[in-house]
């Protein structure tokens, strides 16, 4: 009896593609919209904008806030499309069935902390402990978002399932890759609401603000989100580099390549965003850097765990 492989259309990978690009810019925009002080552009009010539906003579941190709902709701009509295609390619779609469920439970669930941030009031100027924890939380959901959103394209091109566990201390490497990155991307979070909040008039003001015992906790906190990255990148880019020697799947070396470049990229940008007293622009390229890194690691992890012999020299 002969076998029938179906693949999905080309097209179709490429939506998926298209997707995550959009939700890049759908997170880089939320980040412009707590680095500009718009989050309170709409009061406390949700899905209204000041109590009403299209608000009248709008400031600008109104029209911040309402153009960051209207393009986050087209990223979950998007995600929501993408998962009906999938189901409707039937065997072609699914490989990706898993991972495009994930990114619909995913993307409701971003919408409602977003909403959460907005309804309790944790925008603006609040400098509450409750808010810091709120956004480490949405960028968690977040990273988890692009990454079912990644895997659903990635699946879609005919790549195999990975086994997540069971492949021993590739397994347990990779987890804890994942883990490291997903945590300090939360302390990036955290630490750029410190520096939109609290910013310094310049560098050797703001090390000394770190240090002191009387700041406040945001920037105290500042002062751990370097040596963690500084820690995640080397930890990283070594884990890459035994992943490309002892999971010898084809792609492998080249993701590994991809992840090495982009953490070294990733951390100049971090002190280059501390040396320039963390300006808008690039809190928003650091995002983007960690978005794309984060990506980059889940598809090599995910390419490195397809079953395959591990190799026992260098």
């Amino acid at each position: 009896m002969t076998t029938v492989h179906h693949s999905a259309p080309r097209w179709l990978g490429r939506y998926a593609w298209g997707v995550l690009a959009y939700n890049f810019g759908v997170v880089a925009w939320g980040a412009f919209v707590r680095a500009s002080g718009s989050g309170a552009g709409c009061g406390s009010h949700w899905p209204l904008c000041n109590g009403v539906v299209v608000p009248q003579d709008p400031s600008v941190a109104t029209l911040i806030e309402v153009t960051h709902r209207v393009t986050s709701a087209l990223a979950g009509l998007l995600v929501f499309a993408l998962a009906v295609l999938v189901v409707r390619a039937g065997e072609a779609g699914r490989p990706a069935r898993r991972a495009v469920i994930a990114s619909v439970v995913l993307m409701l669930l971003e919408g409602a902390i977003g909403a959460g941030l907005v309804l309790l009031e944790l925008t603006a100027e609040n400098a509450s402990g409750r808010r810091a924890v709120a956004l480490a939380l949405h960028l968690m959901n977040t990273f988890l978002l692009l990454a079912a959103i990644a895997l659903t394209a990635w699946r879609l091109q005919g790549n195999a399932r990975p086994r997540w566990t069971g492949e021993g201390l590739a397994s347990l490497l990779v987890f804890g890759l994942l883990s490291l990155t997903m945590l300090t991307g939360a302390s990036g979070a955290v630490t750029a609401l410190g520096d939109t909040l609290f910013p310094a008039g310049s560098l050797r003001e703001g090390i000394a603000a770190d240090f002191a015992p009387t700041a406040h906790l945001l920037v105290r906190l500042r002062v751990w989100h370097p040596v963690l990255a500084i820690l995640t990148a080397v930890a990283t880019i070594a884990g890459a580099r035994w992943l490309a020697v002892h999971r010898p799947s084809p792609g492998v070396q080249q993701l590994a390549v991809v992840v090495m470049g982009l953490w070294v990229v990733q951390v100049l940008g971090g002190f280059v965003n501390l040396a320039l007293l963390a300006p808008t622009w690039m809190q928003l390229v650091h995002l983007l850097l960690a978005d794309a890194a984060w990506v980059a690691v889940v598809l090599l992890s995910s390419r490195a765990l397809v079953t395959a012999p591990l190799r026992t020299g260098p």
